[in-house]
């Protein structure tokens, strides 16, 4: 069986999780075709297996524009029944302005392009990750091909525009939607015709193994660190962090917060470290691998993500696999792993809430944060395992039931 994998931007350092979930389902003897949307520059990549993923990968931008725009033409001609419901399922809901007519337009010529290669390449499902435009292109692909296809939703971008994206003509002309919780799957639900909501699986992401085979679990230190592994932006409560972070400094606090990670607001986090006079409490460590991230964990008494909207977030799985606590916000898929017992959860967009946890991590001792940390440990390889979540996925692929 081959199937092909697409995605908007693939490999990147936040979508490892994708990759050890292609490397799971090959694993079960499925070959997996891997398509991006857009490319990556390999400077972007820190991880090599990441650098590998890049040269498996076929980016259909790389065509060019003359060969997206004959592929569509060609559809046209050849299959015009075909290519008519293609195009109505790209439109649905256009607001019909020129940019977005332009947008919908070249989700038909990826589509076009990405039948093709389905047709050559002997492929015989498809399926995308997030319900954005790569699931846009994988629908008009699925018409065009003959194919069915499938796709992951993980939030909070698809429950922010349900409507505009159409994620209830989504799931009904799906083979099956995966969410990534419990959560994901009600907001799924919620958009979609009762009739469709038996296609919906909850099929969890799965830590890296690197996480999980740990002959030992390195005890919390007692020096007053703190991490967070998190793109530099306002979607993951970066400057809430750091008001957080100005007011422990405030109360005399002496701690050490690394923040992992780069993004659009890096020049704003800068400003505000500066504004703060935070240059010995916060230190920006930028991209990092996934040995590089294990390092920084491990030398952080807990990890802390104030996110304003989510799915569920893997780093927070992979914090508690190297048995660290977790301070997160109670959202969105967030409470199906953090509680009391192995972290501490806030409501989201509180500075003193955060506060309040960051001292109580603070002033944990190591006996009582290794606890929490093997309870969380416990939680990921039971719910988080690649190979496992690899398994449930691969007999969704040749038809099976379980989900």
């Amino acid at each position: 069986m081959r199937i092909a994998y697409l995605i908007n931007r693939y490999p990147t350092a936040s979508h490892s999780f994708i990759r050890r979930e292609i490397e799971a389902i090959e694993a079960q003897g499925i070959e997996v075709v891997r398509f991006s949307v857009r490319p990556v520059e390999s400077s972007q990549l820190p991880d090599k297996r990441d650098l590998a993923e890049r040269g498996k990968t076929t980016v259909m931008l790389d065509a060019g524009a003359f060969k997206l725009v004959l592929s569509g033409l060609r559809h046209l001609v050849t299959a015009p029944g075909a290519s008519l419901r293609g195009l109505k399922a790209a439109f649905v809901h256009c607001p019909w302005t020129p940019l977005e007519v332009i947008r919908r337009s070249a989700y038909f010529a990826e589509a076009s392009l990405l039948a093709l290669r389905i047709r050559t390449g002997r492929i015989t499902h498809i399926h995308a990750h997030f319900g954005t435009n790569s699931a846009t292109v994988a629908r008009v692909a699925s018409i065009l091909g003959e194919v069915p296809y499938s796709f992951t939703v993980h939030g909070p971008d698809e429950f922010d525009s349900p409507i505009a994206l159409d994620l209830a003509g989504k799931i009904r002309d799906s083979e099956f939607c995966i969410a990534i919780s419990s959560y994901g799957r009600s907001q799924l639900m919620r958009w979609s015709a009762f009739s469709d909501w038996a296609k919906i699986k909850v099929v969890r992401c799965g830590v890296d193994a690197s996480f999980l085979e740990r002959s030992e679990l390195v005890e919390p230190p007692s020096k007053p660190h703190l991490c967070t592994v998190a793109r530099l932006s306002a979607q993951k409560g970066v400057p809430l962090l750091l008001d957080a972070a100005a007011q422990l400094k405030r109360r005399g606090r002496n701690f050490q917060l690394t923040i992992v990670g780069d993004g659009e607001l890096r020049v704003d986090v800068e400003a505000i470290i500066a504004q703060h006079n935070l240059g010995d409490h916060v230190i920006l460590a930028g991209l990092a691998s996934s040995e590089e991230v294990i390092d920084y964990v491990e030398q952080s008494r807990a990890m802390v993500l104030p996110s304003f909207a989510e799915g569920l977030p893997v780093v927070i799985m992979e914090a508690l696999a190297l048995g660290r606590p977790v301070i997160a916000s109670a959202i969105a898929g967030t409470p199906e792993l953090i509680d009391s017992k192995c972290g501490w959860l806030v409501p989201a967009g509180s500075v003193d809430h955060l506060v309040e946890a960051m001292e109580a991590a603070l002033d944990a001792s190591q006996a009582q944060l290794s606890r929490m940390g093997e309870i969380g440990r416990e939680r990921v390889e039971e719910r988080h395992n690649a190979a496992v979540n690899g398994r449930t996925l691969a007999a969704l692929f040749r038809g099976g039931q379980s989900g």
